[in-house]
């Protein structure tokens, strides 16, 4: 589960500007990221070998604009967010970002040169909401790993990722099978003060 989580998260790493991605086409986005953050993370691998939180860096300045964290975290709280007072949902909703970025910059670590092929571009019609891009990771020796991006289309017409399947299964609902517990028997503040002290952590160097 641990590889998969590497993928899937080093795929999330978009390391382009946005005014070079066609935000209105899912399918184009999903592709013209993910290509170009192959180079971005072996142009700043001797930066990231001297420092590993420039990988923080990196998933805030390139990742970010690409993921509708905010939906990410209400979806995950659910019926929670209208039990609690508005003020410690948004401060939930900032430590689960800087939550994210931290956890994805840790995740990078263990970046190498995994190849990627993309499925056919979904059929999405004007009216649709919510599509998925399918990708399948090839990490020879290891098997392939089957991945599907979840995007959701913004009222400004833009696509932004907010959900991953990794063979069948949905990183936000495992991470809110995780949390939502925690939030009923502790609350909303103290979850959020957990993560936000787990975002605080520094990157560690990947293993050999």
């Amino acid at each position: 589960m641990k590889r998969v989580i590497t993928l899937m998260l080093f795929l999330l790493a978009f390391a382009t500007q946005a005014q070079d991605v066609d935000r209105k086409d899912p399918y184009q986005m999903i592709v013209t990221v993910a290509d170009k953050s192959f180079e971005r993370l072996r142009q700043d691998q001797s930066l990231i070998e001297q420092d590993p939180n420039h990988l923080k860096t990196v998933v805030e300045e390139e990742l970010l604009p690409y993921v509708n964290y905010r939906y990410s975290a209400l979806k995950l709280l659910g019926s929670e967010v209208k039990k609690n007072p508005r003020e410690d949902v948004l401060a939930f909703i900032e430590a689960f970002k800087d939550y994210m970025v931290t956890s994805y910059a840790q995740i990078l670590t263990q970046y190498s040169e995994q190849q990627v092929q993309f499925g056919a571009p979904p059929q999405v019609a004007e009216s649709d909401r919510i599509t998925g891009v399918k990708v399948t990771i090839l990490d020879a020796p290891n098997p392939n790993i089957l991945l599907e991006f979840k995007l959701r289309k913004e009222k400004s017409g833009d696509w932004a990722a907010f959900d991953i399947i990794a063979e069948g299964v949905s990183l936000l609902s495992s991470k809110q099978s995780e949390w939502l517990g925690e939030v009923r028997r502790q609350g909303l503040p103290a979850v959020t003060k957990e993560l936000a002290r787990q975002a605080q952590l520094p990157v560690q160097k990947a293993a050999n």
